[in-house]
């Protein structure tokens, strides 16, 4: 292993054990979801009130779902016998997978979870347990349990329970990889009836990826499953029940004569155990599913420079086609919970395998080909599984789950309206809620160079490591080399990035060229060659005229300094964009369901009405740069009367914007409570907004906006990005006052974004 290597590995350790330790513990948490702030409100959700829907319960169990959460509430159950790679780890040990799947239920499907890790290896007392505490829950996702018993765990439960239930284990990974199979067998243009196909691993997962196979048309008889002992034939005893079903009549007995002459190979194992010469042993168009996780069964580089015609997916992000079961348990649990089911059946697995093979079928919108940074997303070789960030996972999923428990007699509720069910599953979630993870991803696809001003701070400095580490961009550090260096070694940051002084030897051929520069600019506005100098010589002008000269892709600067004054060096050195008389700022707000947008934030204290003009079209360019539909609402502390001076302005400046750029969604003025409610605007018909809620919001002065942004920033309440600098030629960020590290490198994240907005149009 190289230092390099060791010492990635070594950060990425320390980051997972500060991240679960930091406060508060543990990654899921319980909030009320109630008004509870008065007395009454405390009778009615305890004594006495509560006693009225419990006796109502009582007279009919089914109204538990209307009375309380249970009808969305799932339960993560893991003795901790089989975790992850982890192996038997205990009950205890587990914990932090559980609470992580809790995590992904949540933001993927907005449904709530208890982890719950028993203490209990015996199947039978295990199956004991999670019936006694079954009617908490209206369903169960069973984690982590070793074969064999997890067959027999999950077979009984579904036997005696009367919710859904899964194991998700087997289960997720088979219905992924089938929907992945459907499409891989069309692009080879394979019958699956026909296709001889080798499953190397006999555990839980290939045992349920198999059997659902056959059920998609796979004939039993042209499979040839592997364990560490080799295929399982006639010749070999002391099967367990579940192997059984899987003895091949052949005397075929290595994994290595499996793959001749075979057409689909699926890899549910351990790490590069097919080599290129069994890959070049298998028919024309091989299917291989390479699924074992960190290192699939033959790397994905090795395998397509050994055959151009192999159609490939493996579990790894970093690679095409990633059978990632996020793609399904959300969402067949969502649907599940839906229509209230009894159980999760066959028809409901198939309804998801489907689905969610179709819509890799179908064109990739605009905002998933962004959060990948690739110019196309076709069905293809390189594109048969739908991206774990495709927001339509949600409505194709849940509703053809819902759909089929329904028609299967399975759901306790019937689902009458499902595009209303579709439009209820966007307001659940909010159709953007993963844009921090989409703008990271298409970071790491083009990573670009961005200077970090005040390198000398932890927060900085800690930015830049996960900068570094994540692949997010290739930091810099502006600031004293020595002191930089001693802070690093204070905090334990030991990353290798390159370390920029202003001052030092190494960078006198930039000063000279920097000052040459800065004079030019600057010389008919009262600077002389000396103060061009001494200027180049500071921080606040060294990194702009870096940024100028093309010796870095973006500018992080700010912190520890007004913003003003930060601000000044740069636009003294950094052009404006054609068209833009004033630059503005804008933030993004990450609320809980979707994000919002203020501007401006930062700069112009009374603006014109032609400088909102100005705002709102830029606002609406960045908006755009984000794969969301700007519905622009201009502010004001009066709804469409245009009686104080501020609202006449604001109203002037709509006017303008309708009578220039008509196809821009913007209205007002209007109060931002009104902009954001679907009954309010039903008031206005006449609104460009018509009924759905505004997302960008321009003020109508500075105060009113950097106090608003600041409120929420203070409460903690929502995920605040910015402020994001608008109207500059070049990606330059000033950042606030003590920014937290998670905000530093999303400001860094979208400099790298601008920067490869740019760079495309060139």
């Amino acid at each position: 292993m190289s230092n390099k290597t060791h010492r990635d590995e070594k950060n990425f350790n320390q980051a997972a054990l500060d991240y679960h330790k930091a406060e508060p513990k543990g990654k899921i948490e319980v909030i009320p979801s109630k008004p509870h702030s008065s007395q009454r409100d405390l009778s009615l959700a305890y004594s006495p009130g509560v006693a009225i829907p419990c006796l109502e319960i009582e007279k009919n169990p089914e109204t538990v779902y209307d009375y309380t959460g249970k009808g969305n509430l799932v339960a993560v159950i893991s003795n901790g016998t089989a975790v992850l790679g982890l192996g038997d780890i205990g009950a205890e040990a587990s914990k932090p997978v559980m609470e992580g799947k809790g995590l992904l239920f949540k933001i993927f499907a907005d449904i709530n979870v208890f982890d719950i890790e028993i203490d209990e290896k015996d199947p039978d007392k295990f199956i004991q347990i999670v019936k006694g505490i079954a009617p908490t829950f209206g369903g169960i996702n069973l984690e982590d349990i070793k074969a064999p018993e997890a067959f027999y765990i999950e077979q009984k439960l579904k036997e005696e329970l009367d919710i859904p239930l899964m194991h998700d284990d087997q289960h997720g990974t088979a219905i992924i990889s089938a929907a992945a199979l459907i499409n891989s067998l069309q692009i080879a243009n394979k019958n699956i009836d026909e296709v001889k196909m080798v499953v190397n691993g006999a555990g839980a997962a290939a045992v349920a990826c198999t059997n659902l196979y056959i059920s998609l048309g796979l004939k039993r008889e042209n499979v040839l499953m592997c364990d560490s002992k080799g295929v399982i034939n006639h010749k070999r005893e002391n099967l367990t029940p579940e192997k059984l079903d899987f003895i091949a009549q052949t005397d075929i007995e290595t994994l290595e004569d499996a793959c001749k002459g075979s057409d689909v190979f699926i890899g549910l194992s351990k790490g590069n155990v097919m080599t290129p010469e069994m890959l070049l042993s298998m028919n024309e168009n091989p299917i291989v599913f390479a699924l074992s996780n960190p290192d699939p069964e033959i790397a994905y580089d090795l395998a397509l420079s050994t055959r151009k015609d192999v159609i490939m997916a493996t579990g790894r992000s970093d690679y095409p086609n990633q059978v990632n079961n996020v793609l399904g348990f959300p969402y067949i649990f969502r649907g599940a919970l839906d229509v209230q089911a009894k159980g999760i059946n066959e028809e409901m697995k198939l309804a998801a395998v489907h689905a969610i093979a179709d819509l890799a079928k179908e064109p990739v919108p605009e905002a998933v080909i962004l959060a990948y940074n690739v110019q196309n997303l076709q069905f293809g070789r390189e594109y048969f599984i739908p991206k774990p960030f495709d927001n339509r996972l949600i409505t194709k999923v849940s509703s053809a789950v819902a759909k089929a428990a329904i028609d299967s007699g399975i759901a306790r509720k019937t689902i009458t309206d499902f595009d209303e069910y579709e439009t209820q599953l966007l307001d659940r979630m909010g159709r953007d809620e993963k844009l921090v993870r989409m703008m990271q991803n298409r970071a790491k696809a083009n990573p670009k160079r961005i200077t970090l001003g005040n390198a000398e701070e932890y927060n900085v400095l800690k930015a830049a490591q996960i900068l570094y580490e994540e692949g997010i961009a290739y930091p810099s550090l502006l600031g004293d080399k020595k002191y930089v260096k001693e802070q690093m070694e204070r905090f334990g940051i030991n990353i290798d990035v390159p370390i920029i002084d202003p001052s030092d030897d190494d960078q006198k051929e930039n000063r000279r060229k920097y000052r040459e520069t800065l004079w030019k600019l600057r010389q008919r506005k009262g600077m002389n060659e000396y103060k061009a100098k001494r200027y180049v010589r500071q921080r606040d002008y060294f990194g702009p005229l870096m940024l100028k000269h093309g010796d870095t892709d973006g500018l992080i600067i700010g912190f520890s300094k007004n913003y003003v004054s930060t601000l000044r060096p740069v636009l003294e050195v950094i052009e404006k964009e054609k068209g833009v008389e004033k630059v503005a700022a804008m933030m993004m707000i990450l609320s809980e369901k979707k994000p919002i947008f203020f501007a401006d934030t930062s700069i112009n204290q009374n603006p014109t009405a032609e400088d909102l003009v100005n705002i709102a079209k830029m606002a609406e360019h960045t908006v755009k740069s984000f794969a969301i539909e700007p519905r622009i609402a201009m502010l004001g502390f009066e709804n469409f009367a245009a009686i104080s001076d501020t609202s006449k302005k604001v109203a002037k400046a709509v006017s303008i914007l309708h009578e220039k750029f008509p196809k821009m969604i913007v209205d007002g003025e209007i109060q931002p409570d009104f902009a954001m409610n679907s009954d309010h605007l039903s008031d206005y018909p006449f609104s460009k907004l018509g009924t759905t809620p505004a997302n960008t919001f321009i003020f109508p002065n500075l105060e009113s906006a950097n106090l608003s942004y600041k409120i929420i920033r203070g409460m903690k309440v929502a995920q605040v990005i910015g402020p994001i600098l608008m109207g500059l030629k070049q990606p330059v960020h000033v950042l606030q006052m003590r920014s937290s590290v998670d905000e530093i490198v999303n400001l860094a994240t979208v400099a790298v974004l601008d920067a490869q907005r740019r760079e495309a149009k060139k």
